[in-house]
């Protein structure tokens, strides 16, 4: 990953802090909890939302879908 790649990522993740559910966001409905997904340049942040705190579950490259094998997806 690259230092502006990476600096990106950290900037979009901060951000959810302010807007958990920010324009684009999509909702992962497999699993017993509710797992939401937003793009970042070429990669995908997972994360979820637990008392109005924002914790990430997963970081990866948009066009792999490793980062959703422990979503039930493949």
């Amino acid at each position: 990953m690259q230092p502006k790649q990476a600096k990106q990522i950290a900037m979009k993740t901060f951000s959810l802090g302010d807007n958990p559910y920010p324009q684009g966001h999509k909702t992962l409905t497999t699993g017993p909890e509710r797992y939401y997904r937003v793009d970042s340049v070429e990669f995908h942040i997972i994360y979820k939302v637990e008392n109005d705190v924002v914790i990430v579950d997963s970081v990866g490259k948009r066009n792999d879908d490793e980062i959703y094998c422990h979503f039930g997806r493949k």
